[in-house]
């Protein structure tokens, strides 16, 4: 296997970067989990993070890294939510301005944590490409810096900083679930764990509907998908067409990839609830609902990731109440 463009020494290099700018959030491990798998499960606490999701570590590197003159020029960045909120924090740290551009399919409650850090949103379409190309507007027209939700190796390296806790917290590992949209936490934790630990496996869970990496890892080439409504609404929108790292990470990195239903996600947003006392939105219980409806079969200690918090808490009771959606 060739050597990723992302390493193991930019990882280290990320956390020694962004330490005091976010938490090393706690794992813990599930008695009712361990008990279903047959092997000791570990969860990763991350929608405790600042901002309530794990893009705050990605953000935080990659705003830190920035000159002074970049820093003037602003911040700006197409996102489905949290990539946003962490953005907006990691710059009003800074001093630099901020301008988040996103579709009319994110959710009101992630708008409004945005609105708070100070930062501008723009509405653009229904879709990431959409947003997308608002972003690449504010770079050409108004000298914006942007950086990306996932393609950018200061994120993944921010972002590989939970591979390294996990590493630290749990050493013989054998399986780790994590999240899977445009691969930047993906990669970033499949960078870390398996420069430790090769033998661990690396499993990428998403959804059902609209999962654009998996459809690229399909086709062997990054492809579009349409952006469709979903409980796990942080994981939709595509990976761009001219992906320059993810895919390839992904591709070269995860050992399986496993796509859930809607009831499957909010499964696992029951359970985080009802049994292990978390609020998670639909995107932190993909890992959860994969294991509950067993379509990963761990084989040894395992570490999934709660991987945000940021949920309408609305639509949170109508999920947990059995009301659907």
């Amino acid at each position: 296997m060739s050597t990723p463009p992302v390493t193991i020494d930019d990882i280290r290099a990320a956390r020694d970067c962004i330490a005091g700018k976010i938490q090393s959030t706690p794992v813990v491990l599930s008695p009712i989990l361990s008990e279903l798998a047959g092997v000791p499960v570990h969860l990763k606490l991350e929608h405790r993070q600042t901002t309530g999701a794990f893009k705050l570590r990605g953000a935080s590197n990659a705003v830190a890294l920035l000159s002074a003159e970049e820093r003037k020029r602003g911040v700006t960045t197409a996102s489905t939510g949290n990539h946003g909120r962490a953005l907006a924090h990691a710059a009003r740290l800074e001093g630099a301005r901020a301008v988040i551009c996103m579709s009319k399919l994110v959710p009101e409650n992630k708008l409004s944590e945005i609105r708070r850090l100070g930062a501008e949103i723009r509405i653009v379409g229904n879709s990431q490409d959409d947003a997308q190309a608002e972003v690449d507007r504010l770079v050409a027209e108004e000298g914006m810096i942007a950086v990306p939700p996932f393609d950018h190796p200061a994120v993944i390296a921010g972002q590989g900083t939970l591979g390294l806790e996990i590493m630290e917290a749990v050493p013989d590992v054998a399986t780790v679930l994590v999240q899977l949209s445009g691969g930047g936490l993906a990669a970033g934790i499949a960078a870390a764990v398996k420069a430790v630990n090769p033998r661990a496996r690396v499993v990428g869970v998403s959804m059902e509907r609209g999962a654009a990496m998996k459809a690229s890892l399909d086709a062997g080439r990054p492809v579009q998908v349409e952006e469709l409504p979903t409980l796990a609404d942080s994981l939709g929108g595509g990976i761009g067409l001219d992906n320059r790292l993810t895919f390839a990470m992904c591709r070269d990195l995860l050992d399986d990839v496993v796509l859930l239903s809607e009831e499957e996600i909010a499964a696992g947003i029951r359970h985080a609830y009802a049994a292990e006392r978390e609020i998670v939105e639909g995107a932190g219980a993909v890992g959860l609902g994969a294991l509950l409806a067993r379509k990963v079969k761990p084989a040894g200690p395992t570490v999934l990731i709660l991987s945000g918090a940021n949920i309408d808490m609305a639509l949170h009771r109508k999920v947990v109440c059995g009301e659907g959606r």
